[in-house]
This record gives structure tokens, sequence and C-alpha cells, in this order.
């Protein structure tokens, strides 16, 4: 359900890129792709130009995203790794837009088929016709390889005294491993722990709620424990091969540290 702030903003986009020959078209991905847009939903438009602007189109993001409204801040995606990201808060009322600048051929490699909002000629539509998109599913192995070493990092950190270092690092594994593997088991893309409460069951929400600690030593062995816990369960459906020894001696160290501190 699109708001009017979503169709306002949406038909000033258009009317900007329309009138630029630079532009060859603007789409739309995300919850507007999927129609599950809400009243809290952003938009994550697609603006694709031609390959012989590129070094201008990449200089001018800024001054492209100040021509589509009312910008109030924006800033560049390098830190989640998309450089061709811009991510803007537009007012009066707060919209929040990502635009992402790509050339035609950049969509062959994509994860998902945007809805074309404006297209000048049909090359966006041909490329799109052509290929396939592949959404990225982490590997169970890359994580059974790394879980028992943060999970020791884990307890060094505890053992410190350290509980923001702890609860910093229980959040990364949630989102890296415990959202995704839930949402994997039930039939959903592994978007880290987005709309975990909707797409899982109450039981693993319930576990999830577990996995977060307050900050108190032994908050966050528990919330550690029940993080560990769960991804033993979760990874029981995947094929791996688990490494038994680590698991065995970063658990025992996990206890010795609680032990201690409980004597």
């Amino acid at each position: 359900m699109k708001l009017p702030v979503h169709e306002q903003f949406i038909e000033q986009a258009i009317r900007y890129v329309s009138q630029d020959q630079r532009f060859i078209g603007l789409l739309a991905g995300g919850s507007m792709m999927y129609g599950t847009m809400d009243e809290y939903s952003d938009l994550d438009l697609i603006i694709v130009y031609r390959s012989e602007s590129r070094h201008e189109i990449m200089n001018q993001r800024l001054r492209i995203a100040e021509g589509m409204g009312n910008l109030l801040s924006a800033f560049t995606g390098e830190h989640v790794g998309e450089p061709r990201l811009i991510i803007c808060l537009y007012g009066p009322a707060p919209l929040h837009v990502d635009l992402k600048f790509i050339q035609p051929e950049e969509f062959r490699s994509r994860i998902e088929n945007p809805l074309i909002l404006w297209e000048r000629g049909s090359d966006i539509t041909t490329i799109l016709s052509e290929s396939t998109p592949s959404f990225p599913y982490p590997d169970p192995q890359w994580m059974e390889d790394r879980f028992w070493v943060w999970v020791h990092y884990g307890a060094v950190k505890l053992g410190r005294g350290e509980l923001f270092e702890v609860i910093d690092l229980i959040t990364f594994m949630r989102n890296a491993v415990l959202g995704p593997l839930a949402l994997i088991r039930y039939g959903h893309l592994p978007r880290g722990v987005r709309k975990l409460e909707t797409y899982t069951a109450a039981e693993v929400v319930e576990e999830l709620k577990g996995t977060i600690p307050i900050h108190s030593f032994e908050s966050c062995y528990r919330a550690l424990k029940n993080t560990i816990n769960l991804y033993q369960r979760l990874r029981d459906a995947q094929k791996i091969v688990p490494k038994k020894e680590a698991e065995r001696v970063s658990v025992e160290y996990l206890d010795g540290i609680f032990a201690s501190r409980s004597l």
C-alpha cells in the first residue's frame, strides 16, 4: 500500500529523470516490489544511466538527489559496501529514500527483479528478460568455521568485563547467523533479522529474545549460551563438517569463565 508521500515522490522522481537524457530508467525494489509497503516503508529506487555518463553521474549523485525533492540529508553507501548508493532523508514529512545509480549491463547480475516505473526505450526490459536474478545465500560451513572462534572471543571479553563488546558480538551473531538460518528454515530469504517476528514460529522468536542481554555479566553469559543453543539446533538442518573440537573447547572455556566469577 503506497501512501501519498510515496506516490508524490515517485512522480517527482520520474519527472526529474525523464527530463535528463543521461537517464534511461527508474525502477523500484524492496517492499514496493514485493507489494508489502506500509506507513513505515521507505523507497528503494534504482536510477539507470547511460554507461558513457558514468564519471559524470557518480560525481553528481548528491546533486541529482537534491533535484528530486526537499533533501534534508544524504550520504553515500560505502559503509554497506555499496558506493553506487545514496541514502537520503527527504521532508518536510520525513521519507527515507535509497537511490542506487547503475548502468544497464549491471542488471545482468542482480538479486531480484525490480519494478520498472519508467523506461526510455526497451534496453532495461530486454536485459531483465534475458537474465535471471540470484539472491546470495550464506554458506553454512562459513558460519560453522567462524562460530566457535566468535564464542571464544565473546568469552574472553566477558572475562575482562567488556560487556559492551559481548553485547555487540551477540548482536552480530544474531544478524549474520541466527536470523538467516531461521528465515531459511521457514522458507524465506536470509535477510538478517528482517521480519523474523512475522516469518518464523513463535517459539523461535522466544528463543531469539533470550539472545538479547542487558549490561550484566550473568545476562551476557546467558545470552551467549542461548545463542549457542539456538545455533546448534538450526545448524542441524545444514550439511556441514562440524568443528567439534573447536565447539567443545570454546564452550568449556565460556563455562569456565562463568564458573570462576560465580564462586
